[in-house]
């Protein structure tokens, strides 16, 4: 078994695209239903945000997952394999885990070092869950992923500057329309990216905050932590008129912020400058709304633009040897769990055999024969299958494994899991109960 990331992100794919791609919640299910329906991807968990869309699988074969993957996103985007493959990028195995804990790490963010993707990250997982996308290889790349994110923010100044996309996104703003503080903005989207956006304004002195959502509940209760006040969707195109900033954040389907309804905003509002911040994917505002004066724009691509060739955060480099800490570890760790199988089949060949030869003898004599075989059996396989763990936990040792294998002629596939773990359980009871077999 091993890990394969497929994906597409702002650097890779243009807006339009990413659109197409994304994932809202109410698709899920039926999307991992898909993802899990071929031969190869066994486990899988897909990352949708406002500027990537990555699935990480757990795969039983590099080449024939690559192919089921591509072709649910080629169907999901409507775009051949072959134009589509231009803006994709693979990663497998090692790099897949590199990849994922980069991602964590906030290092191939837009943002570099923001900390939304490990909330973002930790609902892709939680929601995978919920519909039985990761089982035990991405649920432990998963919680090591969140873990690594979360040291990179402790041990390192990568996020000492405090910014995310919403506050990016508003400081472009600003210096195109005048600070926010002691103006009226507008929320649309009552998410954790319309929470972040809500709590960022506060901060930036912006007064009053109207959040609105399709939920009612949600913007009440946004506007509460606050000190806002919740508005309803549907009285979004006159709320426009109050705001002299939107951010919008919705995660419709549909585009929600229309150029008729900014033009009549603008009219009531005697053209006063307004900044609208769309950081929906797909997008919540229309294209046309850029040309309305007095109104600023700024989508994710503008934003991506405005952020290319920024100097490096501090805490980089840190972040980076962090990374690298830890994709070691996980490695090793999957290195030594991917011979825990060879060892529960040499455990149960052995035993297999001392049943065998003990079912030869009378009763009498197998009662006292018993013990003494099964202790010599267990201080003979002791030490090689503890050698056979350590030395699969650096590079190129599960060789070893794959030798046991071929001069026991064990039949490690043929094994359940449940078989496994019960020989590899009974096996470590055994040598940690019984000082002679553990010499």
């Amino acid at each position: 078994m091993s890990l394969l990331v497929v994906g597409l992100n702002y650097r890779t794919a243009p807006v339009p695209l990413l659109e197409r791609a994304a994932v809202p919640t109410a698709d899920l299910a039926g999307v991992l239903a898909d993802l899990l329906s071929g031969q190869y991807v066994t486990e899988a968990v897909v990352l949708s945000t406002c500027n990537r869309v990555e699935v990480y699988a757990a795969v039983t074969g590099f080449h024939g997952a690559l192919n089921e993957v591509g072709e649910w996103l080629s169907a999901r985007t409507g775009l051949h394999l072959g134009p589509l493959a231009d803006h994709l990028y693979i990663q497998y195995a090692e790099d897949a885990v590199r990849h994922l804990f980069t991602v964590a790490a906030g290092l191939d963010s837009m943002v570099v070092g923001e900390a939304q993707i490990l909330g973002q990250l930790r609902d892709a997982y939680n929601s995978a869950q919920q519909h039985g996308g990761p089982a035990s290889l991405l649920h432990e790349l998963m919680q090591q992923a969140l873990r690594v994110g979360k040291r990179v923010h402790t041990d390192t100044p990568i996020d000492r500057a405090g910014q995310s996309m919403v506050s990016a996104a508003l400081r472009i703003a600003e210096e195109r329309t005048g600070p926010v503080a002691g103006r009226p903005v507008l929320v649309a989207g009552a998410g954790s990216m319309g929470a972040l956006a809500a709590a960022t304004l506060n901060r930036a002195g912006a007064t009053p905050i109207t959040i609105v959502n399709r939920t009612q509940a949600k913007a009440e209760r946004i506007a509460a932590t606050i000190g806002g006040r919740p508005g309803s969707f549907e009285d979004l195109p006159s709320l426009l008129a109050e705001a002299d900033f939107v951010v919008s954040v919705t995660g419709a389907t549909g585009q929600v912020i229309t150029a008729e309804d900014v033009s009549a905003a603008q009219q009531a509002r005697g053209g006063r400058p307004m900044a609208i911040l769309d950081l929906a994917v797909p997008r919540d505002t229309e294209p046309a709304v850029a040309s309305i004066p007095g109104v600023t724009l700024i989508g994710i691509e503008q934003l991506a633009a405005a952020l290319a060739g920024q100097p490096a955060t501090a805490g980089v480099e840190a972040a980076k040897g962090i990374v690298d800490d830890e994709v070691d570890a996980f490695m090793s760790w999957q290195r030594a769990i991917d011979v825990a199988p060879t060892v529960a089949a040499l455990r149960a060949r052995a035993d297999e055999v001392v049943e065998t030869e003990l079912a030869k003898l009378a009763p009498a004599a197998r009662a006292d024969a018993e013990r003494t075989v099964r202790r010599v059996v267990s201080t003979l396989l002791h030490l090689p299958t503890v050698r056979m763990k350590e030395l699969a936990a650096a590079p190129g040792g599960d060789w070893y494994a794959t030798a046991v294998r071929d001069l026991f002629g064990l039949d490690v596939e043929g094994a359940t899991a449940a078989e496994v773990v019960a020989v590899t359980t009974a096996e470590v009871v055994a040598v940690t109960t019984d000082p002679e077999a553990a010499r």
